[in-house]
């Protein structure tokens, strides 16, 4: 604004002795004028003026449309090295953690009315014959165990089963889902972690009806023939409480004071070629012939009913009656 002002001035100045002079007399500029150029971007520090320039710096901007195809072998590699991608591999490598199989090898057969029939009668003698059977695969697989763990006995198997089977409900209750690995296989965690989602879980073990055993063993070979698993199945006839409740608090399933007995088999996993490998739950074989469990109660909201009277015409000030029905 200051050198506008000074211009402004010096012009009309001009102007005037032209006027008085005339077309041909020498211009005449008062000495005491000084022109100065100001520069408002200019910072009041130049101390900085080293970092505004470094904090601007340029970009390459990728071609987009250009075609790899077209390019050299040596310029595709020099590309790739620029922008960090890594050259694609011959092999196709994957790394796998195995600490658990999918499935149940081999599964055991329960005999149809076990737990009720008396070894006298003839479906309890038949019973025995079909353990007889099978039990030339199971002394296998108890001595391939054995191979790896030399402590493993049968009797102290039951006891540290039930010890495990006991832990995994009571975490189950408690909904401690970072310690329930520790029972259950990675197979079985996401059944048991969706049948306690949203509920509240009372259990308790009251007293063991037939002392637990071995029914059932088998062990399998995963990708190599050193990687082994083993699987064994233990029978378990107790009498237990259990009582589910909904996020409601309603009771959906069984009774804190009704007591029950309970017959499962409980297969548990655990990898034998792995020095810290642990016995954990990696599933419950259910039974053909088991009666099938009663469906649990379920809290729900109906969806509501409009009900018009299409003889009558509303006015526009009126609006049709609703009905609202919700379950108990």
């Amino acid at each position: 604004m200051a050198l506008r002002r000074i211009v402004t001035n010096l012009n009309k100045q001009i102007f005037q002795e032209k006027n008085n002079v005339g077309l041909l007399s020498p211009l005449l500029i008062n000495v005491n004028a000084q022109i100065v150029r100001h520069r408002r971007t200019k910072h009041v520090n130049p101390k900085w003026k080293t970092l505004r320039r470094v904090k601007i710096f340029k970009v390459d901007v990728p071609n987009f449309r250009e075609n790899p195809d077209d390019l050299s072998e040596e310029e595709l590699r020099s590309r790739m090295k620029e922008h960090g991608i890594l050259p694609a591999r011959p092999w196709m490598e994957t790394e796998y953690y195995i600490s658990s199989t999918g499935a149940v090898f081999e599964g055991y057969i329960p005999p149809e009315g076990d737990g009720k029939v008396s070894p006298v009668s003839t479906q309890g003698a038949k019973q025995s014959l079909q353990f007889l059977e099978k039990k030339t695969k199971t002394m296998l697989s108890i001595r391939k165990i054995k191979q790896f763990d030399e402590d493993f006995e049968t009797k102290e198997f039951c006891k540290h089963a039930t010890d495990i089977y006991l832990k995994m409900h009571e975490a189950m209750a408690a909904g401690d889902k970072d310690g329930l690995i520790q029972y259950v296989t990675e197979r079985a965690y996401p059944e048991v972690i969706h049948n306690i989602q949203n509920k509240s879980i009372r259990w308790k073990y009251i007293k063991d009806i037939e002392l637990p055993r071995i029914v059932h063993a088998r062990h399998t070979d995963v990708v190599t023939k050193e990687n082994i698993f083993a699987q064994v199945t233990v029978r378990f006839h107790t009498q237990q409480v259990l009582a589910i409740y909904d996020r409601f608090g309603r009771l959906m399933h069984g009774s804190e004071i009704l007591a029950k007995d309970v017959l499962e088999y409980v297969v548990f996993e655990k990898h034998m070629s792995n020095e810290y490998g642990l016995w954990r739950v990696h599933a419950k074989i259910i039974p053909t012939w088991a009666p099938p469990k009663e469906p649990s109660k379920t809290t729900f909201r109906k969806q509501i009913e409009v009900s018009v009277d299409t003889s009558v015409i509303p006015h526009d000030n009126e609006r049709p009656k609703e009905k609202n029905t919700v379950s108990e």
